[in-house]
């Protein structure tokens, strides 16, 4: 800048000297000198505006530096002061609007380009700010600041890898910057390069050893990578440099909690409300690690205070739902069975899995998953797969699952991975959820031709190895459930992608291809809502293991809780299913049989409470409502001796559950629902021979179960077909199931090899081994 206003120069001077020493109090001293000379001093405008810019005092920067330009309007560079100075006021659309007249002054003014891009990018409209940042560049080339711009609005558009690039021209072009090599972290880890990401992170704390976004950037790969540990450690560092950094302090918190240190965990979320009380986040936060200590009264108010606070939070809306669900809290979910499919209705955002218990509308259940995947999965990077056919020696399946472990689906299918034909199979197992060192995990890695524990590892590695395998089917068994990883179907590893046997519903992705289900469960009808294409089994698409070890010694009614006498009616689903229309009944035929009881799976302690209290709404003395705790597997099935009949939900039935009874040849009474997730247990019967204790209607519910109640030598019937019908019925033949499903794979495979796209079909039934049982009733 220069001075043409006839005021003695060397005061001014000397502040421009002190200033780009960064002595700014001093400058400031002088340029005030020179202004009390000459109040239209351009250049001293400027500077200390400049200097004021230095200081964050925006607004005095903005007053000096209007005045400026009242005396040059011309001035490109006074134009691109005050656009920073209402940058830094948050007024952005004038800021915009000042770069913008810089830029039309001198267009190629590198920095105002770089500013104006900047504006611009926070206002959202980045293709916009790429053009200016791209324009600022080409005015000077080597402008590092613009190129890591231009990066974090790549970023910002899901276009990390084109981010990447641009980073590292930055920082080629100054190798101290900080900034890049944090922000190329930050892309490397979008794009799952978290291992890379790890070591830019580590060079920026580098040069910058009290770079707390850094730490906590860092903390965020080593959680994406699984190891929690390496996570607390770096946001406590974070932490430690900066102690009311939100951010570092709710991710410490997630840290804990994936750590299953869910008190330390709560202490991090209440730490932060300390620090930003009502902040929606944080609450909701806390909600979830309340429901791990089952706290869930708690969790419920946090919840809601979280909605009171932001009444546009969906997670917290989600966990709302949830936890009253669980806990059968039946005054919120009154409001909620509304309130829950029309927030879906409206386009809003809603666990895919817990809807299922919430809506049995079929159009809603296919949003809701559409969306959520669309949430869950921001990152889409190039499939895997694009289109090519190979020929391996066997069919290579991979059972993709997260309950490799004590879980429902693990004991339900270890016996199917044992038996299917290796002449014509190779078996993959990849895991996703924890290594709990039991038995059946053991049995299931003994089950598999490879066995692989993705669990450490980013989704595009775990994508990259399935490719690598050149798997032909990779079966997603656990969909949107607890551990499940979406983002590997994401990336198309395989050529044929199939949901089975983990989530009772389409997944509203079209990286499916099918799902596995049968007549019952899944007619048709409904393929109009399902983007996967719907395959029937002959039976019921619910596999069986017949090997499950079961104990000898039935524990004494005493034991376990129960009367000597009396009927006993058992439900052994999990809470989440009870639902008021389904208790009410339950009620009145405690009312009506004399004597008889309700034993339920004691599943948590606020719904063993509410439902104590609601059974005494009822007129029914809470003492006929027993509660199981959890105990061994094989002890579970030899208590079913002591129960004389199971009682199904509504609208999402028994799946494992009334699989558990039927094997224990313990009666199920189901009633037909409407979803998939409510005719599981249909399935079931229909494929025992027991088809007769289906009703269509909760009236025809209840008077069935009401006869079997009151007529034992009916009950009697029903416990000796049952018997014979395990053993002449399709639903325990495990060798069937498996003949029935590797031809469902070849018919798939063969379709692909012929370069058809997947249609649905139904897999005809193996005449040979049906021949010895008896004929299945049509649904």
């Amino acid at each position: 800048m220069n001075s043409n206003f006839g005021i003695p120069l060397q005061p001014f001077e000397r502040a421009v000297s002190l200033h780009d020493s960064g002595r700014l109090s001093e400058a400031e001293q002088l340029y005030q000198m020179v202004l009390l000379g000459d109040d239209r001093h351009f250049d001293a405008l400027c500077r200390f505006g400049l200097v004021r810019l230095q200081q964050q005092r925006f607004a005095d920067a903005e007053g000096l530096i209007r005045r400026a330009i009242k005396v040059d309007k011309r001035s490109a560079e006074a134009h691109q002061l005050l656009g920073s100075a209402l940058t830094g006021l948050g007024r952005l659309e004038e800021a915009v609007r000042s770069y913008s007249k810089a830029v039309a002054i001198r267009p190629r003014f590198a920095e105002a380009r770089n500013n104006l891009g900047y504006a611009l990018q926070v206002l959202g409209r980045h293709d916009e700010a790429i053009l200016h940042y791209k324009k600022a560049i080409a005015a000077r080339a080597d402008y590092p600041e613009a190129y890591n711009n231009l990066g974090n609005a790549l970023h910002l558009l899901e276009r990390s890898d084109e981010a990447i690039i641009h980073y590292e021209k930055a920082i080629a072009i100054r190798p101290d910057y900080a900034e890049a090599y944090w922000n190329l972290g930050n892309a490397l880890s979008a794009v799952g390069r978290l291992d890379d990401a790890i070591g830019f992170y580590q060079k920026a704390i580098a040069i910058k050893p009290r770079y707390h976004e850094a730490f906590n950037s860092l903390g965020n790969a080593y959680s994406n990578l699984g190891k929690f540990d390496e996570a607390v450690l770096q946001y406590n560092k974070a932490l430690a440099l900066n102690p009311d950094y939100v951010e570092a302090r709710l991710n410490l918190g997630d840290a804990l909690g994936s750590l299953d240190q869910h008190e330390a965990a709560l202490a991090a979320y209440d730490a932060v409300l300390v620090l930003k009380a009502g902040d929606a986040n944080a609450l909701t936060k806390r909600g979830q690690a309340l429901r791990r200590l089952n706290r869930d009264e708690e969790a419920l108010a946090s919840y809601e205070a979280a909605l009171n606070f932001d009444p546009s939070c969906d997670a917290a809306f989600d966990g709302l739902a949830g936890a009253a669900l669980a806990s059968c809290d039946w005054t919120r979910t009154a409001r909620l069975w509304r309130e829950v499919p029309a927030h879906v209705a409206s386009g809003k955002q809603f666990d895919a899995f817990r809807f299922l218990g919430y809506s049995s509308d079929p159009a809603l259940q296919l949003e809701c998953a559409r969306r959520f995947i669309a949430q869950e999965v921001t990152v889409r990077r190039p499939p895997f797969w694009t289109g090519e056919r190979w020929k391996n020696e066997r069919i290579k399946i991979a059972y993709v699952s997260c309950g490799f472990h004590k879980h429902p689906t693990a004991y339900l299918t270890a016996e199917l991975l044992e038996i299917h034909d290796r002449s014509r199979f190779e078996i993959i197992g990849v895991s996703l959820g924890p290594d709990d060192g039991s038995e059946i995990r053991a049995r299931l890695i003994r089950a598999f031709d490879q066995f692989h524990d993705v669990q450490p590892n980013t989704d595009q590695e775990a994508a990259q190895l399935l490719h690598d395998l050149r798997v032909d089917i990779a079966v997603d068994r656990s969909g949107y459930t607890t551990n499940a990883r979406p983002g590997i179907f994401v990336a198309r590893p395989a050529p044929i992608q199939v949901n089975y046997i983990g989530f009772p519903g389409t997944l509203g992705a079209k990286f499916y291809d099918y799902i596995l289900a049968d007549a019952t469960v899944l007619p048709f009808d409904r393929q109009p809502f399902y983007t996967e294409r719907i395959v029937h089994l002959p039976n019921s698409y619910l596999v069986n293991d017949t090997k499950r070890s079961v104990s000898t010694r039935t524990p004494t009614r005493q034991e376990s809780g129960l009367p000597e006498q009396g009927f006993v009616f058992c439900c052994f689903n999990n809470t989440y299913k009870i639902t008021p229309p389904v208790f009410d009944v339950w009620m009145r035929l405690l009312a009506q049989v004399e004597g008889s009881v309700l034993w339920l799976l004691s599943d948590r302690e606020s719904a063993e409470a509410n439902l104590l209290r609601e059974a005494a709404a009822r007129g029914i003395d809470p003492a006929r409502l027993v509660f199981a705790r959890r105990v061994p597997l094989e002890d579970h099935l030899a208590r079913h001796r002591l129960a004389d009949l199971f009682l199904d939900t509504l609208p999402y039935n028994a799946h494992t559950t009334a699989a558990d009874a039927l094997s224990m040849g313990l009666p199920v009474v189901s009633c037909l629902g409407e979803s998939f997730a409510g005719r599981v247990a249909a399935s079931l019967l229909r494929a025992v021979g027991m088809l007769d204790l289906v009703t269509s209607s909760l009236g025809e519910y209840e008077d069935l179960i009401l006869r079997i109640a009151r007529e034992p030598a009916m009950l009697q019937e029903l416990r000796d077909r049952l018997q014979r019908n395990k053993v002449s019925w399709p639903l325990f033949d495990s060798d069937l199931y498996r003949r029935n499903i590797e031809s469902a794979y070849v018919r798939m495979w063969e379709a692909w090899q012929r370069g058809e796209a997947p249609v649905s079909f139904a897999v005809k039934p193996d005449v040979s081994a049906q021949s010895s049982k008896s004929p299945l009733p049509q649904p």
